[in-house]
């Protein structure tokens, strides 16, 4: 029997929480009073009632609502001052409220309700094309060393388990399967990524527009070549992912590089610069490489910007899994009203390299583009990995495993940065990253960090200089360690060696 749900009227949102949905209450609570914030319901600067008194009202335990309060407060809709208790933050901008009195119309796949879209000239020939249905290294063979980066702890992973559901898989499932499937992939396995994107990431998707692709550099390139046409201007991260730098250049774009700051990419210097831009990447929830989140201003401006200029935004979502304070932070995707962002995601990360599944959601208009594009490149990927992939997320080991690894790679990351600041606390600067398998240790200017690496390289270290991942030159250089592939023995025996080096 369905108990009615809880109301709170003394709230200007009519907050409505339902115990028989599998969604968390902490996480509905969160969704309502998020809505209600965008809609204008909850008006800027508008004070909330003590989570002891909201949670009397709604009838849950404080602990959930304070879950919902501080993710809230994390992602900058809340605003706390002493003495005058929890409030919504005055920094929304007003455009991006929706407005509460019109209805949002529900669109089927493939339907848009907003103004015609600009593809590329490739875009738009594919676009009117009918699905092809022809039947027709970077080797790294030695041990991470300290600290190499974007490599997860593959000695923790659970090859038993895989095995396992392998084994099944090939018995009971393949056969069923072993003729030509979806370009876009096997259906079961897109709708477990669309359910854990919108449960964990926050993402507004349905199952037709989640799209497999053999890794994330494959739905960049993908990504690319159908919205750009040579000569279009790029924005991208400086520093940034040079996978990213790669997908572009390949499409024939000109890279716009725009500056990464503690609050992510400064938007308003992409706009003073570079204002006919097509396209813009960014790594919003965990910047490559330098671990930092982009703040909500400027993933609103981001987003008001993309709108504007009838542009694309490329949000890169690598491993946001890995967040060490609170849940993950809401994907850019989710607050994307105007169907601008394509999401993309791996497996890389999470679970291993080798796994070559990666994934896009695109917004609706897009999915014949790009599942056509995809028809004239690759059937599908390759049909075992995903019947094994998808029994592994729906029998709970998937979830299980990121916990696990969160918990690993958390303590390595208190481990590296205590030792860093006992070590060489007087040459380097270490903020800790609060999501990721990285951190950056930043330099004085008068330091070359590619010098730095160099010699950390003839001491048996990997590390990577952010100037080289830069397009123009930098204030400041400064490493990026890697602590996901290495124990906290190798850690602590790495940054011995590196002090060394910079001592020298």
């Amino acid at each position: 029997m369905t108990k009615r749900p809880h109301r709170v009227p003394q709230m200007a949102a009519d907050i409505a929480l339902n115990r028989a949905v599998s969604m968390p209450l902490h996480r509905q609570l969160y969704d309502r009073l998020r809505h209600a914030i965008l809609s204008g319901q909850l008006q800027p600067g508008q004070r909330l009632p003590s989570t002891r008194i909201l949670a009397s009202e709604l009838g849950i335990s404080r602990n959930t609502a304070s879950e919902a309060y501080e993710q809230l407060y994390a992602e900058g809709y809340l605003e706390r001052k002493v003495g005058q208790g929890t409030r919504v933050t005055c920094n929304l901008p007003e455009t991006f409220f929706i407005p509460s009195a019109t209805p949002q119309k529900k669109t089927a796949p493939g339907e848009s309700t907003h103004a015609p879209f600009s593809l590329s000239h490739l875009g738009e020939e594919v676009t009117r094309q009918a699905p092809l249905l022809s039947t027709l290294t970077f080797p790294r063979p030695d041990a991470p060393r300290a600290f190499r980066t974007g490599v997860p702890e593959l000695r923790a992973f659970p090859f038993q388990q895989w095995s396992q559901v392998a084994s099944h898989c090939v018995r009971s499932t393949l056969r069923n399967v072993a003729d030509y499937q979806e370009v876009a992939g096997y259906f079961p396995l897109r709708e477990a990524i669309a359910s854990h994107a919108s449960i964990t990431r926050g993402v507004h998707c349905q199952t037709e527009q989640v799209l497999l692709v053999p890794g994330a550099q494959s739905a960049l390139d993908l990504a690319a070549r159908l919205l750009l046409n040579p000569g279009d201007f790029a924005w991208i991260e400086d520093p940034g992912y040079p996978g990213a730098q790669r997908a572009l250049r390949n499409a024939g774009a000109q890279l716009a590089p725009i500056p990464v700051t503690s609050e992510g990419m400064n938007v308003e210097v992409g706009q003073e610069r570079y204002p006919q831009a097509r396209l813009a990447f960014v790594t919003p929830s965990h910047q490559f490489p330098a671990s930092v989140t982009m703040n909500l201003s400027r993933r609103f401006a981001l987003l008001q910007w993309a709108n504007q200029a009838n542009a694309w935004i490329l949000e890169d979502d690598y491993d946001s899994d890995y967040r060490f304070s609170g849940r993950p932070l809401d994907a850019l995707q989710g607050l994307d009203t105007a169907q601008r962002v394509i999401y993309i995601g791996t497996f890389s990360k999470v679970l291993f390299p080798a796994l070559r599944i990666g994934y896009l959601i695109v917004p609706p208009q897009l999915i014949a583009p790009f599942t056509n594009l995809c028809s004239g490149m690759h059937r599908h990927v390759p049909i075992l990995e995903q019947l094994i992939l998808e029994a592994f997320i729906t029998k709970g080991y998937f979830l299980r495993h990121i916990r696990h690894m969160r918990e690993i790679y958390a303590t390595r990351r208190a481990i590296l940065v205590e030792l860093l600041q006992q070590e060489l606390g007087g040459l380097v600067e270490v903020q800790p990253p609060q999501a990721g398998l990285h951190l950056v240790c930043w330099f004085p200017p008068e330091m070359d960090d590619q010098r730095i690496a160099q010699r950390a390289g003839t001491r048996g270290l990997e590390v990577m200089p952010l100037s080289r991942l830069a397009l123009g030159s930098l204030q400041r250089g400064g490493l990026a360690l890697g602590y996901g592939a290495v124990d906290e023995r190798e850690i602590q025996a790495g940054v011995h060696q590196l002090a060394h080096v910079l001592s020298s």
